[in-house]
């Protein structure tokens, strides 16, 4: 197994993302185009890891080309959203970093000893109701404020303010319990980094 691994389905549905990702930004001001294309970006990332496992093509560089596509698109709706939004991306590039250093291309699986909320959350690599819950709150809560910030939300969606908060708040709540997993990675990696130093020095 070498290069061919860059020319696997789930790695072309990663290559297109990144197009749609990069047409979505050039279209930032057009919000009928920036939504669907960001909306597509978004759908097809379960696609991906559902064709690695069908066609049984997972690599450790379709798990990394995943993550990354994932933080570049969030990361740049966040920046272009919020002046701080940046910070969002910060951590989770962050968490990335942890993450793949410590835990590999099967990070998602390697929860089994972590706290309870976090094991429900990452469990079944998200796919339970808390981890379901969290995955909306990182990847719809900036579109869903996009679509405020646009007046997308009462002008095409007619929606009354009430439903805009609760959405938003649902989302938030999402996302922030994505942090608190967030945090916990960062956590246990600098605990695993000293830790490994303070054995080097014993030996």
């Amino acid at each position: 197994m070498g290069q061919e691994v860059l020319l696997y389905w789930p790695n072309i549905v990663g290559y297109v993302r990144i197009g749609l990702l990069i047409t979505a930004w050039a279209a930032y001001e057009t919000p009928a185009f920036f939504i669907s294309f960001y909306s597509i970006f978004i759908a097809l990332d379960g696609v991906d890891g559902w064709l690695a496992r069908r066609l049984g093509q997972t690599s450790r560089f379709g798990a990394w080309l995943d993550v990354v596509v994932d933080n570049v698109g969030r990361g740049m709706l966040w920046s272009l959203l919020f002046k701080w939004g940046w910070l969002v991306s910060a951590v989770e590039w962050c968490v990335f970093v942890c993450n793949h250093n410590a835990r590999g291309d099967h990070w998602k699986n390697s929860f089994s000893s972590s706290p309870r909320l976090i094991r429900a959350i990452m469990d079944n690599g998200f796919r339970t109701p808390l981890g379901l819950w969290v995955v909306s709150g990182l990847h719809y809560l900036p579109l869903w404020l996009y679509g405020s910030q646009k007046g997308l939300l009462s002008h095409w969606m007619y929606l009354p303010p009430s439903i805009q908060n609760l959405v938003t708040l649902l989302l938030a709540a999402g996302r922030l319990l994505a942090l608190s997993a967030e945090m916990w990675c960062i956590r246990t990696h600098i605990e695993y980094l000293t830790s490994e130093e303070t054995e080097d020095k014993k030996s």
